[in-house]
């Protein structure tokens, strides 16, 4: 690339792996403490310019497809030791844009690096491609078995929104754009306006290492643009395949209508909306209720309450070590200091949202946190119904985007397990629970089941670990496909696809799929898993 990338940005997409200027309305990042715009601006991506970047894809794709896990794995590698080598800069302007403390952005840096290099290790593994193998038996009975033999191949394009409160880890080079890439699929993304800076400079070193590795120069664009008109029209390009989306229950619903409404309909892996209720157990509660409220208020407030998974519900059973964990809750709640938020106008729908929930009928306001003078300034809030009121108002299941938490007061466990049945589908359900609980919960793991995409003992839902195990996905409107999960390993398989190969010739098979299995990929063959080449 032209532009060189260790300094600060410029106002510049990338398209073709190269710098690019919009020609459209200027937008800006703003500096949510001050509310002032910072430098530079960026003038939006017009149609033309976001058609070349679908068509880089789209070009690119046929040969990004096919080269070896290992050269992608290396791509990804190299992203990685960019990113790192970089943290300085990035940090600073993260933190000019977000006002996120700078140890965090340095963690989420890291984060960031890290599931790249995750992705590269299970590139190399080779079970992603699911390779398996049916040869044939033309002796069977009552009729042969044609030689049947399925891996899975990459969709295409791939569409990524960043997000507002994640500018490493969920937005330009975050783990839909990592995951795509390992599965062969070019990405265009679409950057956030709230750190347009943050996603220019990451681009950048995406562009780069794509240059570093060979790969085809349209294997990845990021486009800037305001409103709605970019994504959609982006979302509705034929020639993207797919999408990946961090964000709010309304953009992600828009996002997966214009996606359901073109000739050709794909996959919209939407992550949305979620409050993440906690149960408190009576005999947790007995035996450490104050220590409980005082850890919810931490995991409430952390980040501002700008985590996809912030608790934003609590399911408790009436008696004194409610009454305690209210007690230490309303105390650690009042003496909270508040937080900058991502955005004016998140700080200002956080409010407003706040507000609507507590007028609500049966709800009470139990503590509200100091109101810090920034310009996007939040406080926490600690809300209370009861049992009966919370199952006759769906509204009081929205989500409220910051640290405010609604506390639902019931008289049983038989009242608690009803709240639980009336859920909307989330990220997280966490139960806290003693000994004596464990009756109790055994009966309700099948309903959290059925509502949740990860499950928690005697923790807290923030903080969401990078690994081979992990679901960060859910029931709708957690998500809009329950199968999937933006984080971990098993994201990989959004973007790809089982394709079946029916008495295809030796020399014309895939390499993973051939009978000497020269790459030595991990497939099932006959049903028995292992490596090596098929025999008999």
């Amino acid at each position: 690339m032209s532009t060189p990338t260790r300094t600060g940005p410029t106002g510049a997409m990338v398209i073709g792996a190269a710098p690019v200027t919009g020609t459209g309305d200027e937008v800006r990042s703003t500096d949510p403490r001050t509310g002032t715009a910072l430098e530079p601006g960026w003038p939006a991506a017009s149609a033309g310019q976001l058609d070349r970047a679908c068509a880089l894809a789209a070009e690119a794709f046929p040969v990004y497809r096919e080269t070896s896990p290992d050269r992608r794995a290396r791509f990804l590698e190299r992203i990685a030791t960019l990113l790192d080598e970089r943290v300085d800069l990035l940090v600073e302007r993260a933190h000019a844009e977000t006002a996120l403390p700078r140890p965090r952005l340095t963690g989420e840096v890291g984060r960031t690096s890290g599931q790249l290099r995750l992705f590269a290790e299970e590139l190399r593994t080779g079970t992603w491609q699911g390779a398996r193998i049916d040869p044939a038996r033309p002796a069977r009975t009552p009729s042969p078995r044609a030689d049947i033999r399925q891996r899975r191949i990459p969709l295409g394009p791939v569409a990524v929104f960043g997000a507002s409160n994640f500018p490493f880890a969920f937005s330009t080079a975050g783990g839909d754009t990592a995951s795509a890439l390992a599965a062969g699929c070019p990405v265009v993304v679409k950057a956030h306006q709230a750190h347009l800076g943050t996603a220019e400079l990451v681009a950048r070193t995406v562009a780069e290492a794509a240059v570093d590795t060979g790969m085809p120069a349209g294997v990845f664009a990021q486009v800037v643009g305001a409103g709605n008109e970019i994504g959609t029209r982006l979302v509705s390009d034929p020639r993207i395949r797919a999408v990946g989306f961090t964000g709010s229950r309304t953009g992600g619903l828009a996002i997966a209508a214009a996606a359901a409404a073109r000739p050709v309909p794909i996959p919209v892996y939407a992550e949305m909306s979620s409050i993440n209720p906690v149960l408190l157990l009576p005999d947790a509660l007995a035996d450490r209720g104050a220590e409980l409220g005082t850890a919810f208020v931490g995991s409430l407030t952390l980040g501002a309450g700008q985590f996809c998974t912030n608790p934003g519900l609590l399911l408790a059973v009436d008696g004194p070590g409610l009454d305690a964990f209210v007690t230490a809750a309303t105390e650690a709640v009042r003496g909270d200091a508040g937080a900058t938020m991502l955005t004016t106008g998140i700080a200002g729908h956080y409010a407003a949202a706040g507000d609507a929930l507590a007028a609500r009928p049966g709800v009470s306001e139990l503590a509200h946190g100091a109101r810090a003078g920034e310009a996007a300034a939040g406080s926490a809030r600690l809300l209370s119904v009861p049992a009966e009121r919370f199952l006759a108002d769906p509204q009081l299941q929205s989500e409220v985007f910051g640290a405010t938490s609604l506390l639902v007061r019931c008289a049983d466990l038989g009242e608690l397990t009803a709240a639980v049945a009336v859920l909307e589908g989330q990220l997280t359900a966490t139960v806290h629970a003693g000994d004596a609980d464990h009756d109790a919960a055994r009966r309700l793991l099948p309903l959290l089941e059925e509502r949740a995409g990860r499950i928690l003992f005697d923790g807290w839902p923030t903080g969401v670990e990078v690994g081979h195990a992990m679901v960060h996905g859910g029931p709708f409107p957690a998500t809009t496909d329950p199968r999937s999960t933006s984080v971990g390993t098993l994201a990989i398989e959004r973007f790809l696809r089982p394709v079946a190969y029916q008495d295809v010739p030796q020399a014309l098979l895939p390499a993973e799929l051939a009978d000497a299995d020269p790459h030595r990929v991990w497939r099932r063959t006959d049903g028995r898993p292992g490596r090596g080449p098929v025999t008999g």
